[in-house]
């Protein structure tokens, strides 16, 4: 009698170890089960264009800064999006509230607050681009694709002469103003350095490739982490 070969397989499969059935679909999720886009930019580096462009491809809402600001100061249109009907556990938007405010990462500011609220209930429902204002810092980057649009300060200042018919010195100075207002606004109420490049999944130079490549470059991003978030456990 031979002993047994190395490649000879065991008749029954071994019980240690035993996963279940793999086939079962998975418990429901806690929090959004949907992907949602933050698209932080540079002043003049083309980022809500882009922006623009990303929603038009993938058939997504997107909601700039402007559209944001004005959700979270008119009650009504604050309401609106609340009383959506949830993709995900209806509580799981205050938890999250109550976990930034309780970890000092929000300000208790009642603009503030009512804009993280807007901002959780679209992430809630998923399948949004939202630009600026600090959705990237407020959303659970799990189920978030960060991105940061960034160009050299020469191009933008050029960019911004000509969209908004300034000379380049007061193109200049718009640029600087706007830069320094917004990394004041996100560091003061989410304690957050919109300027670190770790806090986003893509970083993207306008300049450099263009806004049909950059649009580009983050749907497809946005599609492989939407299905890595399909196949993902709850």
């Amino acid at each position: 009698m031979h002993p047994p070969s190395l490649t000879d397989e065991p008749r029954e499969s071994p019980h240690h170890g035993f996963q279940g059935d793999r086939g079962a679909p998975p418990p429901p999720r806690s929090g959004p089960a949907a992907l949602t886009i933050a698209l932080s930019r540079e002043a003049g580096a083309r980022g809500g264009t882009i922006a623009r462009r990303v929603g038009r491809k993938l058939g997504w809402q997107v909601y700039d800064q402007e559209l944001l600001e004005y959700m979270a100061q008119e009650a009504l249109a604050r309401q609106g999006v609340l009383d959506a009907p949830p993709t995900t556990p209806a509580d799981w938007g205050e938890a999250r509230l109550q976990q930034l405010i309780h970890q000092k990462a929000l300000s208790e500011h009642p603009t503030i607050v009512n804009l993280a609220r807007v901002v959780l209930a679209l992430g809630a429902q998923g399948q949004v681009v939202l630009i600026g204002r600090g959705a990237g810092c407020v959303l659970p980057r799990e189920t978030t694709l960060t991105v940061r649009v960034i160009a050299p300060l020469r191009e933008r200042i050029a960019y911004m002469s000509q969209w908004l018919r300034l000379s380049l010195e007061e193109a200049a100075e718009r640029v600087r103003l706007r830069d320094e207002r917004r990394r004041e606004f996100v560091a003061n109420n989410f304690h957050c350095d919109p300027n670190e490049v770790h806090n986003y999944d893509l970083v993207l130079n306008s300049s450099l490739l263009g806004e049909e490549v950059c649009a580009e470059l983050i749907v497809q991003a946005a599609r492989a982490r939407a299905a890595q978030l399909a196949l993902a456990p709850s």
